[in-house]
């Protein structure tokens, strides 16, 4: 049923990926040490995660399907950093909803009143 006000409530299609990959507290986890703007081995990543290389890798290429981390290659190596505009999709979203959520409460609050 198409909704009178024209607003959309669906999730855009960009930030399904961001809002999946945000939902695991190891991939929040990884974003947190990678938020200092520094690139990041694996390794280092690995290190006190309690978690294998396999499984950190297979976290960041969440991530970075997500667009919320970017790798380079540095030798024999990638290095992984956060790209903060890979949340502007999902943040974008977020704003708009509580927008829509404000906007009902203050028509609420106008007709109690």
């Amino acid at each position: 049923m198409p909704e009178s006000s024209g607003h959309s409530h669906h999730l855009p299609e960009l930030a399904v990926p961001v809002f999946a990959a945000l939902a695991d507290p190891t991939r929040l986890a990884l974003l947190s040490r990678l938020q200092d703007g520094q690139p990041h081995a694996i390794v280092d990543l690995t290190e006190g995660s309690g978690l294998s290389r396999q499984a950190i890798s297979k976290h960041l290429t969440v991530l970075h399907d997500a667009g919320l981390v970017e790798s380079r290659r540095q030798g024999r190596e990638s290095r992984y950093l956060f790209r903060p505009q890979g949340m502007q999709q999902a943040r974008s979203y977020l704003d708009r909803v509580a927008q829509q959520w404000d906007d009902a409460i203050d028509r609420l609050k106008a007709f109690v009143e």
